[in-house]
């Protein structure tokens, strides 16, 4: 039997038309590009899992192009945060549509306690604003188990660096500490032209899973300073970009080689760095 929601949703105004009628054109300033394309949309919603259970979160739906691909797909308790106000005229006819199933909170994400939102399992799907993706994403790895999965929009070069293995030219940080809390796998590339309007780079849709426990025993500040340290100098060998937190003596206690470079270690031989480190400090 079709879902009655399904149904309302697909007797709405095409999109466009809805965003004509609330006079809802994308601010720059808000790193606004929007995707209209239902069929890509509702890839996007199934690749974020089985949105029947627990509570499915939205950042910035605009005019609710991903937000009817969430509810057509299943999501059962939709909660959607925009910043900007103007959203909520254009979202009015689907919140009425889904019966109960979309909650708009009108605040900033940045602001937001995501992590305690609605009941678990908690999964995140976005289309972010690049201008805070990052922010954003790291802000969510504090409590990492909070949430089921982070199905999430980012411009291509950011998702390649958190994808990127070592020894590519795209491996750092944040490869480092995302790969080490979560597993990441790229759902598609998408080119300019399939949003409105479009923006100058590609973009892409990337799935993260928060382990269970991270990847390697490491204390989490630690290993930030170390990765922040080694990639700040990463054209460097270890000896010399890792002076600060213990040098050669450091390096050794780890078993890695001073004349290493960044981009070549593993998450695992960053990890034995931290480890050294925490020992030495606590010496």
């Amino acid at each position: 039997m079709k879902d009655p929601v399904s149904s309302r949703i697909a007797a709405l105004p095409p999109l466009r038309e809805a965003i004509a009628t609330a006079n809802f054109s994308a601010k720059k300033s808000l790193g606004q590009n929007f995707l209209l394309d239902i069929n890509l949309t509702r890839r996007i919603a199934r690749a974020a899992g089985a949105l029947e259970t627990g509570t499915t979160i939205e950042i910035g739906p605009g005019p609710g192009g991903l937000t009817r691909a969430l509810l057509i797909e299943g999501a059962v308790d939709l909660i959607a945060i925009e910043r900007d106000s103007r959203a909520a005229e254009a979202l009015a006819p689907l919140v009425q549509a889904a019966e109960g199933r979309l909650r708009l909170v009108e605040d900033d994400a940045t602001e937001v306690d995501v992590s305690s939102l609605g009941a678990a399992p908690r999964r995140v799907v976005a289309n972010l604003p690049y201008n805070v993706a990052t922010r954003l994403l790291l802000g969510w790895l504090a409590t990492p188990t909070s949430f089921e999965s982070l199905t999430l929009m980012f411009q291509k070069e950011v998702a390649d660096r958190l994808l990127a293995a070592p020894g590519s030219d795209a491996y750092g940080r944040l490869s480092v500490f995302v790969q080490w809390l979560c597993t990441v796998r790229r759902v598609t590339d998408l080119p300019p032209s399939a949003f409105t309007p479009p923006p100058k780079v590609w973009s892409s849709v990337v799935r993260l899973e928060p382990r269970a426990e991270p990847l390697h025993p490491a204390d989490r500040r630690t290993l930030e300073r170390v990765t922040e340290a080694a990639f700040g100098q990463r054209r460097k060998m270890l000896r010399q970009s890792l002076k600060g937190l213990g040098g050669d003596a450091l390096l050794i206690a780890a078993g890695i080689e001073p004349t290493e470079r960044p981009e070549r270690l593993s998450i695992a031989e960053f990890c034995r760095l931290a480890n050294a480190l925490s020992d030495r400090e606590s010496r």
